[in-house]
């Protein structure tokens, strides 16, 4: 940890550049406890790490900080230090005794009230809704940045994302959901947006780059965000973890397996509009192709032209796959407020911008088309080309 409470009461933070010379004389003629427990801390000024505060062997401590990596504390004082230079009042450490909980750093900005949290080492969800309420419950304004050593990058635009890194997705205030990160070793902060997940661990997104020296406090709370897309890398990204994951089933994709197979579907010729990529897709752990092909097999299979299709029965249907454990739910405990069904409204939306649906009202669409199921590979390949032919100025738009 970076601060401790001297003998007298005050706060000495390591959040000041001190000459080593200065720390050397502060620690021979001065104590030092921890702000939580009131154990007595050692400072630490070693030439391999980063000067700190350690708890002393056999002494056991209620803060969450113990056994901090030389890549958190780096992180948290280089943010700290980061937002002095933006003249930003802000505080290393700080430690809230009525929520017990004390985040990396609190700041004041734009008259709100900021508890960051720089995570670097994995924690339950429980641990996290706690905190992040516990932070609501003081009028505190929760931001939690993942170590960037988490997001781990695949190729280019492609990411493996974990359950845990999903905890980090925020909305800003224009309603794009992101993924903030930092990294201290590169000194820079990094935004993925854009999430379009086509697995449960793969995702499509954007990164963009943010330098610390070049970078404003406004740049991360509310990034801009351009939504650029590649539909033809995305369909190629769907096809190889398709055929992945068909030559190695798993008990739940053996049951969607089955399912298609009795409704005379086979995986490798399902038509291009189902696993379409949606904006709100990330709330759905179930990859899209296979809770769009629910969809497809609930309600659009036996309609007809000019049917109608009321979305209560269409979330009815939905909720079921759900409750029978088809359709799994992502947690992103920042998104608590968001209905993984809006991801389903996304999808009946773009199937509307395709020309196959009719809104005729808020909950009610018309059938307009029949998807065309291809019979053979040929089929498929060349229905593929006509649809992203025809639709290329709607779907680099999703």
């Amino acid at each position: 940890m970076l601060t401790a409470r001297t003998k007298s009461g005050t706060i000495f933070s390591l959040g000041t550049e001190y000459k080593k010379e200065t720390l050397l004389i502060v620690r021979n003629s001065e104590e030092f406890f921890c702000p939580v427990c009131g154990e007595a801390v050692s400072l630490k000024l070693g030439n391999q790490r980063i000067y700190h505060f350690a708890h002393r062997s056999g002494t056991v401590c209620r803060d969450f900080h113990e056994g901090e990596t030389l890549y958190h504390i780096e992180g948290k004082l280089q943010i700290y230090q980061w937002l002095n230079r933006q003249q930003i009042p802000a505080e290393l450490e700080y430690y809230d005794p009525i929520i017990g909980q004390r985040p990396d750093i609190v700041f004041l900005y734009d008259g709100n009230k900021y508890a960051l949290e720089y995570q670097c080492s994995p924690i339950t969800e429980e641990i996290f809704i706690k905190r992040t309420q516990g932070y609501y419950q003081q009028n505190y304004i929760p931001l939690w940045i993942i170590g960037r050593k988490h997001i781990k990058a695949k190729r280019s635009n492609v990411f493996s994302l974990s359950a845990f890194d999903y905890f980090f997705i925020r909305k800003t205030n224009d309603r794009h959901l992101i993924l903030p990160s930092y990294c201290p070793e590169e000194k820079q902060f990094n935004i993925l947006s854009s999430i379009y997940p086509y697995s449960i661990k793969n995702a499509i997104a954007n990164c963009t780059v943010h330098p610390i020296q070049n970078t404003e406090i406004k740049d991360i709370l509310e990034p801009k965000v351009i939504n650029q897309f590649s539909f033809f890398k995305w369909s190629k990204e769907m096809e190889k973890n398709t055929i992945n994951w068909s030559l190695h089933p798993s008990p739940d994709r053996n049951r969607f397996l089955r399912e298609i197979y009795n409704h005379n579907l086979n995986l490798y010729l399902l038509p291009s509009e189902i696993g379409l990529p949606v904006r709100h897709s990330l709330l759905i752990q179930t990859p899209a192709i296979i809770w769009q092909t629910y969809l497809y097999l609930d309600v659009l299979l036996d309609k007809s032209p000019n049917d109608l299709i009321n979305l209560k029965d269409v979330e009815r249907n939905y909720n079921q796959r759900i409750k029978n454990k088809e359709i799994a739910i992502r947690n992103a405990p920042q998104l608590a407020n968001e209905n993984s069904f809006h991801a389903v409204s996304q999808y009946f939306l773009q199937l509307e911008k395709l020309g196959l649906l009719m809104k005729k009202s808020e909950t009610v669409y018309q059938l307009q088309n029949k998807i065309f199921i291809p019979k053979s590979s040929r089929e498929k390949e060349e229905r593929r080309n006509e649809f992203y032919q025809k639709n290329k100025s709607i779907l680099v738009k999703l």
